[in-house]
């Protein structure tokens, strides 16, 4: 039985925006599948991992009778990225398998019940729905997404905290380590709301946004929340957990204040990082009247030295940071300059954005 015809691309783009959360080897095999549905006019393919799940939909370049069916995500995106741009595919389904035929091509893949799909159940205790320009969500989630937990013991850091309270949305991450702080100003007001957003979730919907006007609408449930842009919706759960008081993390009364430009301490880190410790990744940055050294080395006794001329007048610092931390935090502003805060040798950084309330991040300092 024929099911569908389509070119590539009218399927290959959908099912490339579902794929990223599929479980290649999974103890459940129908989560290595995509559920592919056409329902009238539309034609979806849905992802999940029993935490998150992605459905994409096309209104256009396809025609055939209504069907549901799963399959292997990874196998059927292969095939077609395989196949050549503009080539005419066509689906038949027949005893199990399901047949894709494009050109002299031919492949069989198996296929499991559409039924026995396991979609996430939708939360009805709708608590806020947000709504924000697209562009405006990805660039606050690319200031702080970097700062989460990975495979940390204490699970709820392993993903962004989302607070609403009046009209500000709030993102906080951290990793025991450093902690990144973003908010923005929203066009109406909520009651507070606090959710953790898995880790997963926050790289595919970083991964998914585009940096347009467009909007994001966002669905704040009891235990899930929704995003729909485009063509795309996402299904998260949150995860269960209390995320520590981050107020109490932000220094107040660092009195040591560096400025300096970001580029330019971003290039000089790059460079003293090649001769870091691979293991610990230590930095000493020295600090002295108008002037910074930054200081690498490592078990092979090999050194590097960056001097850099800054707007710096207060005491004498030697203090040392992981340097990825550092790094993490200059590659993903854009703004020129920023303001690095100290306290003594044993006090976290506070680097901040001149006049912008709305970006923190703070640093823990190691020894080296």
């Amino acid at each position: 039985m024929q099911l569908l015809q389509a070119e590539r691309d009218a399927l290959l783009k959908p099912l490339a925006t579902v794929t990223g959360i599929v479980e290649r080897r999974h103890t459940l095999p129908i989560l290595s599948n995509v559920l592919i549905r056409k329902a009238g006019d539309a034609l979806s393919f849905t992802g999940t991992d029993l935490e998150i799940q992605i459905e994409s939909r096309q209104s256009e370049g396809f025609s055939g009778d209504d069907f549901a069916i799963t399959v292997s995500a990874k196998k059927f995106s292969d095939i077609l990225r395989a196949i050549p741009d503009k080539t005419v595919v066509s689906l038949e389904e027949a005893d199990g398998r399901l047949t894709l035929k494009a050109g002299k091509s031919r492949f069989q893949l198996q296929t499991l019940p559409a039924g026995d799909f396991p979609t996430l159940a939708v939360d009805t205790n709708l608590k806020a729905t947000l709504r924000m320009p697209q562009g405006q969500l990805k660039a606050l989630l690319g200031r702080v997404q970097y700062a989460m937990a990975h495979q940390d013991i204490r699970y709820y850091l392993n993903g962004l905290f989302v607070v609403t309270e009046g009209s500000h949305l709030k993102l906080v991450a951290t990793d025991g380590h450093r902690l990144g702080f973003a908010s923005t100003e929203l066009s109406a007001s909520f009651d507070k709301n606090e959710v953790i957003l898995p880790r997963k979730t926050i790289l595919e919907l970083y991964k998914l946004l585009g940096d347009v006007d467009d909007e994001v609408a966002i669905d704040i449930a009891g235990n899930q929340v929704k995003f729909s842009f485009g063509t795309i919706v996402i299904h998260s759960k949150v995860v269960d957990g209390k995320f520590p008081d981050y107020n109490r993390v932000i220094p107040q009364n660092n009195d040591k204040l560096l400025t300096i430009d970001r580029t330019t301490l971003l290039s000089s880190l790059q460079r003293a990082a090649i001769l870091s410790n691979e293991k610990f990744r230590g930095v000493r940055l020295v600090l002295t009247e108008g002037l910074l050294k930054i200081l690498c080395n490592n078990n092979e006794q090999e050194e590097a030295q960056e001097e850099v001329e800054v707007a710096y007048q207060g005491a004498p610092l030697d203090i040392g940071f992981n340097i990825q931390y550092l790094l993490d935090v200059l590659t993903n502003l854009s703004a020129e300059t920023l303001h690095f805060s100290f306290g003594d040798v044993n006090s976290s950084v506070l680097v901040t954005i001149p006049d912008n309330e709305h970006f923190k991040y703070i640093v823990m300092p190691m020894r080296i």
